[in-house]
Formats: structure tokens, sequence, C-alpha cells
């Protein structure tokens, strides 16, 4: 059974992988934009939209559960302020993909 496995491994160990999604998601609320390959940013979203779901709650435990998750907390008071605001009447679906041609050294798929 498949119980709670990843969709995607990206070639990577889980602490590199977890690193990579925590600098990509620190990067997307940073610049609110990010091109990368397609299977990185499917592998982002559910990351991404779990965080921001938690700031929509707003509390200090939802305070506290990001910062420990994101670990910067100007990006995270950016997160809880700005950009909550644009999805408080959305119930999900805060991230969307935009598939962007492909990369010219291999040709791989990328996304913004």
């Amino acid at each position: 059974m498949r119980h709670r496995v990843l969709k995607y491994k990206l070639n990577r160990t889980t602490s590199h992988r977890k690193a990579l999604l925590n600098n990509m998601a620190l990067s997307l609320i940073k610049h609110e934009q990010i091109n990368t390959t397609l299977a990185k940013a499917k592998n982002l979203r559910p990351f991404v939209e779990k965080i921001i779901t938690l700031a929509k709650k707003g509390d200090l435990a939802s305070r506290r559960k990001a910062l420990s998750i994101l670990k910067n907390k100007k990006i995270t008071e950016k997160l809880f302020t700005n950009i909550v605001k644009r999805y408080e009447t959305r119930k999900g679906g805060y991230v969307r993909i935009l598939k962007n041609g492909f990369r010219y050294g291999d040709m791989a798929p990328l996304a913004v």
C-alpha cells in the first residue's frame, strides 16, 4: 500500500528534498512567482497550500507552526499580513502552475 507516499522523490534524499521544498516555498512567498521544472512545481504546490491554509487561521499556534516550517521571520510576517488577505474567501487552490516550455540543455519541462 502506498499510504502517505510523496508524489515525486525528485531523485533526492529525504533531507535534501525537504530542504529543497523549504527553500522553494520561501522563494515563492518572497517573490510570489518562481520558474522551476514542472515536477518540482507539482511537488511544491501542496506544501505551500498547507502553509497558506495555516496562515488563514491567523492564531498564535498557526503563526508558530508556519515559522517552524519556513524558518524566516520576515517571510512569515509577509505571509500572515499581505498574502493571506488575497485568499480570505477562497477555500483552496492558492497556487497555479503554468507550463512554460522546455529547458534548453536537457529539454526538461518548465513551469511558472
